[in-house]
C-alpha cells in the first residue's frame, strides 16, 4: 500500500512558469527527467489531454511507485522508466519530443527519510543514493577515499572554503573509527568548521558535495543536455531547473553556446568552427520563485529555472 501521504503535500517549483514555458498540447509527446512524487509530471498530462504522452525517469524506486499510483489514471499515455534521464536518449528517437523538463534538485521524499541518509537534521545512515543499485555510498567516500580527494571534492562539488581542515578531520576521526552515519559526519564537520556566523549549518556545504560525488549529479547533467537536445523536434521545449550555481552554471554555459552561431574567438574574423546554433534562449536571465511560492514552499528559494526552444 503506497503511503499518498508522501506526496500529498508535495509542492512542484515553479509549476506555473514551467507550464507557460513549455506549453503542452494535445497530441504532443514530452518527457519528464525527474520524476519523484509526479507535480510535473502530472501538470503535462492534464495540459496535453486527451492523447498527449509523456515519458518519466526516475532512479528512485521509492518515488516511482508513489507517481506510479498518482499518476495510473492517465493509463497509457505515460510511460515510467526507472533510469536515469542520462539515458533519455535510448527511449527516444530523434527529433521525438516537443518538450523535456528535468528538476535537478533533491526531493524532500529522500531528505525527509531517515534511513536515506541525505540529511544531517536526523541521524541516519551514512548512504546519500538516488538508487538502491548504485554501489558507491557516502560512507565509502567518508572512509576510504584519501584526504586530498575528500577536500577536492568538498572545494569542487561544495565551494567549502575550509575544505582542507573538514578533510583533515574526516580522516583523523576515521582512524579510530568508522563514519557510518550522518551524525557522526555532522560532528566531526561541526568540529572541524567550528561556530561562525553564516546562516546555513556548517556541514551544509560538505553533505551537498558528498551527496553529488555519489551520485555523479554534474556529470549527468553535462550528459543530458545535449541528449535533450537532440531528442527534440524542432520547436520542443527545453526546461531546466536547477537549485545551486554548480548546475546553473552548467545550464546557463550550455544554453548560451547552444544559441550561437559561432563559437571561434571574437578576434578571428572568418568563422572556422562550422557549429550552427540548435536553441534560442526563452530565459535571458533565470526565473526564480517568487515572495507567495517561496512562503508556501522553502525549497524553492533557491530554485532557478532557465529554458530554451530547439531551432
Amino acid at each position: 500500500m503506497i503511503d499518498t501521504s508522501l506526496y500529498s503535500s508535495h509542492i512542484p517549483v515553479m509549476l506555473e512558469q514551467c507550464m507557460a514555458l513549455m506549453d503542452p498540447q494535445p497530441g504532443g509527446s514530452y518527457a519528464d527527467g525527474t520524476l519523484g512524487a509526479g507535480g510535473h509530471s502530472e501538470a503535462i498530462l492534464k495540459a496535453s489531454e486527451p492523447d498527449g504522452k509523456l515519458l518519466a525517469f526516475d532512479l528512485d524506486p521509492t518515488a516511482i511507485a508513489i507517481a506510479t499510483e498518482r499518476l495510473k489514471s492517465y493509463g497509457d499515455r505515460v510511460r515510467i522508466i526507472h533510469d536515469s534521464y542520462v539515458n533519455l536518449g535510448n527511449y527516444t528517437e530523434e527529433n521525438s519530443l516537443d518538450g523535456f523538463i528535468v528538476d535537478l534538485g533533491v526531493s524532500s521524499m529522500q531528505l525527509d527519510r531517515q534511513e536515506r541518509g541525505f540529511s544531517f537534521l536526523q541521524d541516519g545512515p551514512l548512504d546519500m543514493r538516488f538508487s538502491p543499485e548504485q554501489t558507491l555510498t557516502a560512507a565509502d567516500i567518508v572512509n576510504e577515499w584519501p584526504e586530498e580527494d575528500l577536500a577536492e571534492i568538498l572545494w569542487k562539488y561544495g565551494e567549502e572554503r575550509k575544505s582542507r581542515q573538514i578533510a583533515a578531520m574526516i580522516c583523523a576521526e576515521r582512524k579510530n573509527t568508522r563514519i557510518n552515519t550522518t551524525g557522526q559526519l555532522e560532528a566531526v564537520i561541526r568540529d572541524a568548521v567550528g561556530s561562525g556566523r553564516e546562516k546555513i549549518h556548517p556541514a551544509t556545504r560538505s553533505f551537498q558535495a558528498i551527496r553529488i560525488a555519489v551520485n555523479g549529479e554534474l556529470d549527468a547533467v553535462e550528459a543530458v543536455l545535449p541528449a535533450a537536445v537532440k531528442s527534440l523536434k524542432p520547436g520542443g521545449r527545453l526546461l531546466v531547473i536547477s537549485f545551486h550555481s554548480l548546475e546553473d552554471r552548467i545550464v546557463k554555459n550550455f544554453l548560451k553556446k547552444e544559441s550561437k552561431d559561432c563559437l571561434c574567438p571574437p578576434e578571428q574574423l572568418i568563422c572556422t568552427c562550422g557549429h550552427k546554433a540548435s536553441l534560442k534562449e526563452l530565459t535571458r536571465h533565470p526565473i526564480t520563485a517568487d515572495e507567495d511560492e517561496i512562503r508556501c514552499n522553502t525549497r524553492s528559494r533557491s530554485a532557478k529555472l532557465r529554458a530554451a526552444v530547439k531551432r
